[in-house]
């Protein structure tokens, strides 16, 4: 390990879109991403970690006017909130940049003259399906059972006038960069996606702004325009570190190009094709590596305010603590696979890995050292074949962290951490000092013992820190023992002999179940509040005629029975007469409805659903209800109306 400056290290996260707070889900980027930063700073890189917020766009200016505020005003309080999760959360990042800031609003408009200037953005006009939560265009064959393909849901038509980005021009470069650099996409998987679904294909060039809104960066030579997302919102990896057509910075020239993207899958497409033909066509280099890392899902349930189910980071630093947070984040995301997050988990990780694995081994290893030794560290003087195995397996520690963090595993390279503690806990058992210390002719042998345990401590501690800095502060402060650099694990033997240890204090208290349940469904009634979507702002859906309405066949039925759906906590099957010989629906209402409640009642429902097997009960149509905030009612009719009546 060179104890010298290892050179530059860029890395940034996506800017986080300002339409509100953030959940938990979002914010495990900017923990992941901070990780990665804080280990390169301590290999002794000269790091910088941008981060941000993206806050133009049609989205908040229907945000704003259903606030009754102005877009600035909006996205003033909630970028405040995206960058004080970012703060609670112990990111380190080296700057946040707004999209709203001056100096990045200016270049904006210099890159999109630039490219005009030189025939890479051309004047047109774009007639296609509207999508306005991904505020994108879509043409009919890229639609989902005709909706969003990114979202899935509804568009609409939308015709404007617009400036249009040469894509097609810089395809076939693209795709020998793409071949000729293997690691420029990761993971694998997502390279192969955007070859063979989005490349080879073809490119088609890409509207880059927009007239039926005002709420954007003006295209300074054509006011009825704005720039649209993709070159403003992009390009903040270069003007947050001082790009200038007109003559960049040298802290541009020194950091660019980015080591390390890291963004969610879902937005691939958008770094990976648009954003690297943007650079070819500014003759700027490309950023070296693009991570599309997976999602953070709330169990199997999509988080929603109106469900009650939404954890937000701050609120949960509140409940367990910040690194108990970001512990939970790192290890629990997979590398390609999403991962889940569930109080359950939450307690159980908590609990197992931090409160009994860690903690228990720092508490315990410093308690035996002040009851045997008043808290001085021993020379390591009566060493014996097992304590060679202890250093090589810290030592090996340290190569498996470096390895795993270089190729973005970073919950494997986590658990190799906490696999180092529980080692050293399984050596306490091996070696039971408690036994030791009732023979006075083993105390050199007690002596080492200690010794080995808090110097594997202080592997533990220094690998440690990028995951959870307050945790690694803690251990260093409590052992006040030898090296905390990352360079002096080239060694084993960094604790001081005769150094004083400091008073134990637990680093995790277990979690009592029942009491963090019941601070939870309090913090649960404070966020079940409505909240407005885009959907919500938006008036009506998509027109249809008649003859669209005409093809459901809507029917009043009776109740006969309903009874919770095994192995579900969300479903009830009603057995429905029908008025034609009977049948089973399935729906989602058993949180709003007890089942004894429902029977008698004369419902609507849709008699020519398609079928489809829910939790192994065939459902044979849709029982009609409204929906609004937190609440839900089921449509009834007069009990007079007989059953199988359509409505018409």
């Amino acid at each position: 390990m060179c104890k010298d400056c290892k050179g530059k290290y860029y890395i940034t996260t996506a800017i986080a879109y300002t339409s509100r707070k953030p959940h938990i889900g979002n914010s495990y980027e900017i923990v992941l991403t901070d990780a990665i930063a804080r280990y390169k700073r301590m290999q002794g890189y000269d790091v910088f970690f941008q981060t941000g917020t993206d806050e133009h766009g049609q989205k908040i200016e229907m945000y704003a006017q259903s606030e009754g505020c102005t877009p600035k005003e909006y996205v003033d309080k909630v970028a405040g909130e995206i960058r004080d999760i970012c703060d609670v959360l112990n990111t380190s990042y080296d700057k946040f940049i707004r999209t709203t800031d001056d100096d990045h609003e200016k270049i904006v408009q210099k890159i999109f003259k630039k490219l005009y200037d030189q025939g890479d953005i051309y004047k047109g006009s774009y007639e296609g399906l509207y999508c306005t939560p991904c505020e994108s265009f879509w043409t009919e064959s890229q639609l989902v059972d005709g909706k969003c393909p990114d979202c899935g849901r509804e568009v609409k038509p939308a015709k404007e006038e617009a400036y249009f980005f040469k894509l097609s021009k810089y395809q076939k470069q693209l795709e020998e960069y793409i071949e000729n650099n293997p690691d420029f996409i990761y993971p694998e998987s997502r390279k192969k996606e955007m070859l063979n679904n989005f490349i080879k294909p073809g490119l088609q060039d890409l509207c880059v702004s927009r007239t039926s809104f005002k709420w954007g960066v003006p295209v300074d030579f054509d006011p009825d325009h704005v720039v649209y997302v993709w070159i403003d919102a992009l390009s903040n990896y270069i003007t947050g570190i001082g790009y200038d057509p007109d003559g960049s910075s040298e802290q541009y020239k020194k950091f660019w190009p980015a080591d390390a993207h890291i963004i969610g899958k879902d937005i691939v497409r958008f770094h990976t094709i648009y954003w690297p033909i943007m650079l070819m066509a500014l003759g700027e280099p490309l950023p070296k590596q693009v991570y599309g890392h997976p999602w953070l899902l709330f169990g199997e349930d999509k988080m929603s305010k109106s469900r009650g189910n939404v954890i937000y980071a701050d609120e949960l630093v509140k409940l367990i603590g910040v690194d108990a947070v970001r512990y939970y984040l790192l290890s629990e995301m997979p590398f390609a696979n999403d991962g889940s997050i569930t109080y359950d988990t939450i307690i159980e990780r908590f609990n197992s890995d931090l409160a009994n694995t860690l903690g228990n081994l720092v508490n315990r290893t410093i308690a035996m050292n002040k009851k045997y030794f008043d808290g001085v560290v021993q020379e390591p003087s009566a060493k014996e074949e097992l304590d060679s195995e202890i250093e090589k397996f810290c030592l090996d520690t340290v190569k498996k962290v470096d390895e795993q963090i270089n190729i973005f595993h970073i919950s494997d390279a986590l658990e190799a951490v906490i696999n180092l503690a529980k080692r050293l806990n399984k050596y306490i058992d091996e070696t039971m000092p408690w036994a030791l210390a009732k023979d006075d002719s083993k105390r050199e042998r007690l002596g080492t013992v200690l010794y080995n345990l808090l110097e594997g401590i202080r592997y533990i501690a220094v690998l440690i820190e990028p995951f959870m800095p307050e945790t690694a502060k803690a251990i260093f402060e409590q052992t006040n023992c030898g090296e905390t650099s990352y360079a002096s694990l080239e060694n084993f033997g960094g604790v001081k002999a005769g150094t004083k240890l400091n008073e134990a204090t637990p680093l995790f208290v277990r979690i009592d179940p029942k009491k963090l349940y019941e601070q939870i469904e309090a913090m649960q009634k404070e966020n079940a509040k409505e909240e407005k979507t885009i959907e919500e702002i938006e008036e009506v859906a998509p027109e249809i005629g008649i003859e669209d309405f005409a093809k459901l066949d809507i029917r009043v039925g009776e109740v006969k029975a309903c009874e919770k759906v095994k192995k579900s906590k969300k479903l009830l099957k009603f057995d429905i007469d029908d008025g034609m010989g009977g049948r089973v629906i399935v729906s989602g209402i058993a949180q709003y409805y007890k089942p004894e409640d429902l029977v008698g009642k004369k419902v609507l429902f849709v008699a020519n659903l398609k079928s489809v097997k829910l939790c192994g009960v065939e459902s044979q149509g849709m029982i009609l209800s409204a929906e609004k905030g937190d609440s839900l009612t089921l449509i009834t009719v007069d009990n007079a109306i007989e059953n199988g009546s359509k409505i018409v």
